[in-house]
């Protein structure tokens, strides 16, 4: 494995996450920042954030702060980046401009990169019968073997010019990858890329590298679509003398089958998800399990879990599938295992949106709420009943599994009203023990009683908790009323 062999294997773990500010952070960017958290976190590590602004075109203002929050609000605190400072910054690439220029200049020296001084009229004339021959587009390697005499006449002259990787004619380039293992690269199928552009601007293959050395990062996460450029990579750290990092290129995040996630499509988000009612917990375990897999069959865990379980063993190959109904349902699992009183705080405003009755039982109301929500954002529509009863049709009281019907109804709610009208203590155990009585009594299946009832109060078919329920949160003199209007409705 010749990436191990460069690699000094007691180096304390050194991870970076280095976006570039070009809009929001979509799931994929999130990932991979997560798995490099992780890692860091798992090894007692360091945590690095690097901003790449370097791409002017792309720049989205407002977009680092946009990078700040997110990681923020999904725990994952950095050890040092452009906000705190470091002992290896400035941690933003554009500050940073000044040194590459003089480490391709090193390689110049030591043969392993040259001076280029073809205009863009002469590569797009060669890329022109390149394509036209079917060739692959490479650079030509026409400046590769210029005289030093030729060389100091262009610079003395002030002829523009690019500085290019020197890559091998012949042999292979071996790297190896923890998911993809070892791999190997002829050396005749690599471009002497660009390393320095006209401008003294590097490229963001050679920043890269550069950077990645100068703050001792020992280990890389991104996306796979890097594998092909590797090679030219642990080309650079060769010439350098430089350790490798390890490397860890993750699969996309899919749409589906045939469309990655992306910013451009428009696709979700972090934020965004946390807009639809998705608790950020929910969104992190989320990410993690796109593409990786724990070792047990338990898949929630918080973030201190995650560290815990984490293993780069776990993670696939084979492209993850952002999958909605998922996400719903960890999210629902969440949401379950809250303490009552964090899911009131949570669930009162969404309440609140369509609820603006002060004098129900909210308590009891977001007792039969929470094990029947999945999205926060759901709520509203679930108590909208509760204000207002609506219009409903009486075929509503027929129900086949119950056994009831509109005749059956009318008998129930009768039956029903005095005993409720009765009832000093007015909550649900009190409710529960004086309907079963009289579900006793009346010698009758639950649903004979209760089902009327529930739809005497919510004029729904689906509602949070049951009759009892509705009863208690509603209150007594609501419940009266509403009772009356069903026996009317249905008389």
């Amino acid at each position: 494995m010749v990436g191990r062999t460069y690699l000094s294997m007691n180096k304390r773990v050194r991870t970076r996450f280095a976006p570039s500010p070009t809009g929001y952070m979509h799931i994929g960017n999130l990932r991979t920042a997560l798995y490099t958290y992780l890692i860091a976190r798992k090894n007692k590590g360091d945590f690095i954030l690097r901003i790449e602004d370097t791409d002017r075109e792309r720049y989205v203002e407002g977009a680092i702060d946009v990078i700040y929050n997110t990681l923020k609000k999904a725990g994952l605190t950095w050890d040092e980046g452009p906000d705190i400072g470091g002992p290896v910054g400035p941690y933003i690439q554009s500050e940073r401009m000044g040194m590459f220029k003089e480490y391709a200049l090193r390689l110049i020296e030591s043969g392993d990169a040259y001076y280029c001084f073809c205009d863009k009229e002469r590569l797009d004339e060669v890329r022109k019968i390149q394509e036209a021959s079917q060739i692959p587009p490479m650079y030509d390697r026409h400046c590769r073997n210029l005289s030093e005499a030729e060389i100091q006449e262009n610079l003395k002259n002030g002829v523009p010019y690019v500085i290019r990787q020197k890559m091998p004619l012949d042999g292979s380039t071996t790297f190896h990858d923890e998911i993809y293992g070892d791999i190997v690269v002829e050396n005749s199928t690599l471009d002497d890329q660009v390393l320095i552009k006209t401008d003294g601007m590097p490229t963001y293959n050679f920043a890269n590298v550069v950077d990645d050395h100068t703050m001792g990062i020992t280990h890389v996460v991104r996306g796979n679509e890097y594998l092909s450029s590797t090679p030219k990579y642990n080309l650079l750290y060769k010439a350098f003398g430089w350790d490798v990092p390890v490397y860890v290129h993750c699969s996309p995040v899919m749409k589906d089958a045939k469309t990655k996630l992306s910013k451009r499509n428009g696709d979700a988000s972090f934020e965004d998800l946390l807009a639809k009612g998705y608790l950020t917990e929910t969104v992190v375990n989320f990410i993690a399990l796109l593409g990786w897999a724990p070792k047990g069959e338990e898949e929630i865990f918080t973030l201190e879990e995650l560290i815990e379980e984490f293993d780069i063993k776990g993670i696939s190959k084979s492209p993850a599938i952002f999958d909605p109904i998922k996400l719903k349902a960890i999210n629902g699992e969440y949401i379950r295992r809250m303490p009552l009183d964090d899911f009131m705080e949570k669930a009162i405003p969404y309440i609140k949106q369509t609820v603006k009755r002060e004098d129900i039982d909210f308590k009891v109301l977001c007792s039969v709420l929470q094990p029947r929500t999945e999205l926060f954002t759901d709520i509203p529509e679930q108590v909208d009943f509760i204000d207002e009863l609506p219009e409903y049709d009486t075929a509503l009281y027929c129900h086949k599994k119950m056994k009831t019907n509109e005749e059956t109804s009318l008998d129930a709610l009768k039956a029903i009203l005095p005993v409720l009208e009765e009832l000093e203590d007015w909550s649900v155990d009190s409710i529960h023990a004086t309907l079963f009585n009289l579900i006793s009594k009346k010698e009758v299946k639950n649903g004979y009683i209760l089902w009327p009832i529930r739809t005497a109060l919510s004029g729904k078919q689906f509602t949070p908790g049951g009759g009892i329920e509705l009863c208690a949160i509603l209150g007594k003199s609501e419940t009266i009323s509403r009772i009356k209007a069903g026996i009317s409705k249905l008389s």
